[in-house]
């Protein structure tokens, strides 16, 4: 039996600040024809949040 793993995607970290709520990832204005669905994450409690598909880190600036 052949068992391939997938290669690990390598994480990102974004900014945002609150002009950008509600965020969404991939966040508005990238092209979404490669991505992942567009998914809203919750942020505004701890300042930060990690996409469930991509990895993508957002950490909300003040």
């Amino acid at each position: 039996m052949n068992t391939q793993v997938a290669p690990q995607q390598e994480s990102r970290t974004v900014k945002v600040n609150r002009d950008q709520l509600p965020l969404s990832c991939p966040l508005p204005g990238e092209e979404v024809w490669s991505l992942h669905p567009r998914v809203y994450l919750p942020i505004e409690a701890t300042g930060e949040a990690v996409c469930p598909y991509c990895s993508t880190r957002y950490v909300l600036e003040d």
